[in-house]
């Protein structure tokens, strides 16, 4: 592997060029879109073909601890990690000179494994791919910049901007927000540039120091790796300045949650958008895909909302939209039909939370609309008003979504019941360990009231 510099990405060598690279990051995503793996000295990393992790890593929880493996012994073998040499990306926070590397996981026979959430997003987009279609996705990235928070028992707050104010909520898109903290962004684009990355947009959203950051579109798993990569370089931005960046669903109480909207469309083999024919006029495809949504989007929740803090963005009123109707440039409906021309209509899922990890994110929400391609069912009527009246179809806890994922044998089937089984695994021992928290609402409410 000695000559594994010439087969990366042209932004990496720019980055490295005329320096002595001192470090490798071998990477891989957990199932909470956590970075696990090693680093070592570039020397050492030229000189290996593969390296190796234990598979209990996609048995950890966010909180550290370890669920139960629900195909038997907790042995722990390891897996073959081999180097993408097309996602190496510069570490450009780093004192020494770093690049980073997402990497392939494998069982000791050389075959995907099918817990590794990269691996499951794969899967989805093959399924497309043996139907002669190409996904296009375009995702938008919400977070908050908040003030450091090193106690856990004292609430989030806005972050101090460059005024000597907090960031002050109910600033949609205006620029002067944005200047409050436009240090952070400036790092922000100086990272993202290093890495090789291209920002459609970046603007202020309604809440309190809470950022947007739309996201050229592409191929899920290009798109998945670059968004798994911008929240680590966001957050290395932020503590530059003295602050956190959180892709919490909803981290301060009484704003608004931080979503993240995928686009999707889907190409033939000829590159045509198959949402659209030969006059521009939409498809029965396109109608397809929004009725997969709407009927496989309540077992793919426990994806797009993963914690039990996922669900406070669900609150009515409070621009997030629970339901699963659909609409033509309707900011209402869970699923909203953008204004596009032809070659780039497109359905987007409004659900997802920002939280969720990118590539399951990705997986659930395409797989509700191949679903709907397979089915060939048509959606309900659309919906010409105010979608957040709708009734309530959509699991409000995670207890709840994880029961409806693991009941549905199509989700079953397309994302593989033995990823469905560890990722439920996992989920109800972080839910079964935040119901044992004693909050301070029930404190002050309950104490020496019942």
């Amino acid at each position: 592997m000695s000559d594994w510099l010439t087969k990366i990405p042209e932004a990496a060598r720019d980055y490295i060029a005329g320096r002595r690279l001192d470090e490798v990051e071998c990477i891989v995503p957990d199932i909470a879109g956590v970075a696990r793996g090693k680093a070592m000295p570039a020397s050492k990393f030229a000189r290996q073909e593969s390296f190796f992790l234990p598979n209990s890593i996609f048995l950890q929880t966010i909180t550290g601890e370890w669920a139960d493996n629900p195909s038997g012994a907790f042995t722990e073998p390891d897996m073959v990690l081999v180097p993408d040499f097309d996602t190496v990306s510069a570490a450009p926070w780093t004192a020494d000179v770093t690049l980073q590397v997402i990497h392939d996981v494998l069982d000791q026979q050389g075959n995907p494994v099918p817990v590794a959430p990269r691996n499951v997003l794969k899967r989805i987009v093959s399924l497309y791919a043996e139907r002669g279609w190409r996904p296009i996705v375009a995702p938008e990235m919400e977070f908050f910049l908040v003030a450091r928070n090193i106690d856990p028992n004292q609430p989030i707050q806005p972050p101090m901007g460059r005024s000597g104010r907090r960031a002050a909520a109910k600033q949609a898109y205006s620029l002067s927000a944005v200047d409050e903290y436009g240090k952070v962004i400036d790092d922000i684009y100086d990272f993202a540039e290093a890495q090789g990355f291209e920002i459609d947009g970046i603007l202020q959203e309604g809440g309190a120091g809470q950022v947007e950051i739309n996201l050229a579109h592409g191929d899920p798993v290009a798109l998945a790796d670059e968004i798994f990569y911008f929240k680590r370089l966001i957050r290395e931005a932020a503590l530059r300045h003295d602050c956190f960046a959180t892709f919490m669903a909803k981290p301060i109480e009484g704003e608004p949650g931080s979503a993240m909207h995928i686009h999707h469309s889907v190409l033939d083999a000829a590159g045509r958008n198959i949402f659209s024919d030969e006059q521009g006029r939409e498809t029965p495809a396109f109608m397809h895909f929004i009725a997969g949504m709407q009927a496989h989007l309540p077992a793919a929740i426990a994806l797009l909302a993963p914690y039990v803090n996922s669900y406070r963005r669900y609150v009515p009123d409070f621009a997030a939209p629970i339901n699963l109707e659909w609409g033509r440039d309707n900011r209402t409906t869970g699923i909203r039909v953008p204004i596009s021309g032809p070659v780039a209509r497109r359905v987007e899922n409004r659900l997802a939370g920002m939280d969720c990890n990118p590539y399951l994110g990705l997986a659930a929400s395409l797989a509700t609309g191949y679903l709907g391609l397979i089915q060939q069912e048509n959606p309900r009527a659309e919906c010409l008003g105010d979608a957040y009246m709708s009734q309530d179809e959509l699991p409000t806890n995670l207890g709840d979504a994880l029961d409806l994922m693991v009941e549905s044998d199509p989700m079953r089937e397309v994302l593989g019941s033995e990823f469905v089984d560890v990722y439920e695994s996992v989920k109800r021992n972080e839910y079964k360990e935040f119901l044992q928290v004693i909050s301070p609402w029930e404190r002050e409410h309950l104490l020496l009231n019942v």
